[in-house]
């Protein structure tokens, strides 16, 4: 709801979620390279790592192989590799169609020299003045929290019925109902 009180007739906001990129990749990275929604992503990265561990065969730094793919799923984000790249490879025609990245996909790289407190709290101030500096643009209250406060209004009722001092049929949905009563089971308590 916008600041005047008529509805929002644009997407708003932001999910913010993040994993190393060695782990994110088989996640979440695939969303960003080739999903069917434009999803604008940040990489943040330090050039001197807090505990550099060796490789697993002792040749290499750990740190080196995250920042190197920190480097390139940006690179593919961006430029993408077409269908005659892919073929000129040898790929098999049925498989090419599916290895196409289109590129042109939106991120941000931040890299920092070392995570430090200072560091953290930058990226910290960066991220709450973007939410504020969008709310702004979108004629809403970006901290407001009603759909939080309804949420903690339901946990507030459900909560003597999880612990047994309710009736499971007291609640208003046949959804909520069937997992209280099976939580309330597997809890040991009543159903």
């Amino acid at each position: 709801t916008r600041a005047d009180g008529t509805p929002v007739t644009t997407d708003t906001g932001e999910i913010f979620w993040g994993e190393p990129g060695t782990n994110g990749q088989h996640a979440f990275y695939q969303l960003l390279h080739q999903g069917t929604r434009l999803v604008p992503a940040d990489f943040i990265g330090f050039s001197q790592p807090t505990d550099d561990l060796p490789t697993m065969d002792g040749t290499g730094s750990m740190h080196d192989l995250l920042m190197s793919n920190f480097f390139a799923q940006t690179q593919v984000l961006a430029f993408g590799k077409t269908a005659d790249e892919i073929a000129a490879e040898g790929t098999p025609a049925d498989v090419v169609p599916h290895k196409v990245m289109p590129g042109n996909r939106p991120s941000t790289s931040i890299l920092a020299t070392r995570l430090t407190p200072s560091v953290l709290g930058q990226l910290i101030a960066l991220y709450e003045h973007q939410v504020f500096t969008e709310g702004v643009v979108w004629g809403i209250d970006s901290f407001d929290q009603w759909g939080v406060e309804l949420g903690k209004t339901q946990a507030k009722a459900l909560l003597p019925v999880l612990t047994g001092d309710g009736s499971p049929a007291q609640q208003s949905d046949s959804s909520t109902d069937a997992l209280v009563r099976r939580y309330r089971t597997e809890r040991g308590r009543a159903s």
